[in-house]
């Protein structure tokens, strides 16, 4: 079982950043797929999340972030826009299936001019 995320790094303010998270060793199509992130010292937040067909996102970065799954590929991707330094943190994919789950090992994104 394993979730690779790849896509993290350092932008301006106002640029944007897509992250991928490729999952296998698990039945990916029927997994609940969720994006979180995490500040210094505190815990791990949802921003996004993906199951029973419909995708939710944290208030802060509704109309920014978009997430989006291809289970052909077994991948799901964040799309970040308009990237404030609020949103500099680590990112981690985590998938939830009936008997298991798993946490991606996480990608960093900075935002700074």
């Amino acid at each position: 079982v394993q979730l690779v995320e790849s896509g993290g790094g350092l932008v301006q303010p106002g640029d944007s950043l897509r992250l991928s998270c490729t999952g296998s060793g698990f039945p990916f199509s029927d997994a609940a797929l969720t994006w979180h992130r995490q500040y210094p010292g505190q815990g791990r937040e949802v921003v996004a999340a993906s199951f029973d067909g419909q995708m939710r996102y944290e208030t802060s970065v509704k109309g920014r972030f978009t997430m989006s799954r291809d289970d052909a590929e077994n991948t799901v991707y964040l799309q970040m826009n308009s990237l404030q330094s609020e949103d500099t943190a680590v990112y981690y994919c985590k998938a939830i299936w009936g008997g298991g789950s798993a946490w991606g090992q996480g990608t960093q994104v900075t935002v700074s001019s």
